[in-house]
């Protein structure tokens, strides 16, 4: 993927040093409208000096803004922060991670992909599980009802379940659905691709949906009573090791 040289711009102009940014939200999840935004996510390493005192500050670094016409948002976190939600069963920081849209990389980035994979725990459903309710109650309370939400609940469903049984984590639901084949996902994700941002849908679908939201849920909940997945991750130690490492490097 060719990358708007706004985001370029962004990586070079980031106070600190970044071990990589990569591209998040809907253009991750294989479904942005026209208008889409760009969500850049990743990590940034603090100097020593700002992370050995009593007091830490710039743990996150958040900037948005519109520039030449792009809507760009970013969020960084600090290495420290960063492999501690890692390790806190967060699908969301591993998506980040993995995201095959990578605006910058470095070594330790490839390092930190291989330790992605060890941090994934069955108890990652109910992060899908809670995120997916969260999307279900926007999508519905609003009227009429809106493509993105529903999208969002899908998608995280989808992921999770496919977490759960091939332990493997897959954010794009054009990717996921070409596994589970449910045949109403081409034509929401075209419905947001082709429209504005906030398109929305007939009501008329919404009792089938929440079938779908209902029936899909159970799902990923049976996923996790059968997953073979670990309880706990064992990647603490060398997450701690990458640390200090990357500590040593600002010295």
């Amino acid at each position: 993927m060719i990358f708007p040289p706004q985001l370029l711009r962004q990586v070079q102009q980031h106070p600190y040093p970044l071990l990589f940014a990569t591209i998040s939200g809907a253009h991750l999840y294989g479904f942005p409208s026209p208008d889409s935004d760009f969500d850049l996510r990743g990590v940034h390493v603090l100097p020593l000096d700002e992370v050995i005192g009593l007091q830490v500050s710039h743990e996150t670094v958040e900037k948005s803004k519109f520039e030449d016409g792009l809507e760009l948002d970013l969020v960084t976190h600090d290495a420290h922060k960063f492999f501690t939600l890692m390790l806190k069963k967060n699908g969301y920081v591993l998506e980040q991670v993995l995201s095959p849209l990578i605006v910058h990389t470095t070594p330790e980035h490839e390092e930190l992909r291989s330790l992605a994979a060890r941090c994934v725990t069955k108890f990652h459903a109910h992060h899908y599980l809670g995120f997916s309710a969260t999307q279900w109650k926007l999508f519905r309370k609003e009227n009429p009802p809106r493509v993105k939400p529903l999208l969002y609940g899908y998608r995280v469903l989808l992921t999770g379940i496919h977490l759960m049984r091939a332990g493997v984590v897959e954010a794009n639901l054009v990717t996921l659905n070409d596994v589970y084949r449910l045949p109403y996902i081409d034509e929401l994700v075209t419905l947001k691709t082709t429209g504005a941002e906030k398109g929305t849908l007939d009501t008329a679908d919404l009792a089938f949906h929440e079938r779908e939201y209902q029936r899909l849920t159970a799902q990923l909940e049976q996923a996790l009573q059968h997953s073979s997945l670990p309880e706990q991750s064992d990647a603490g130690p060398d997450l701690n090791d990458l640390l200090i490492r990357i500590r040593r490097k600002t010295i």
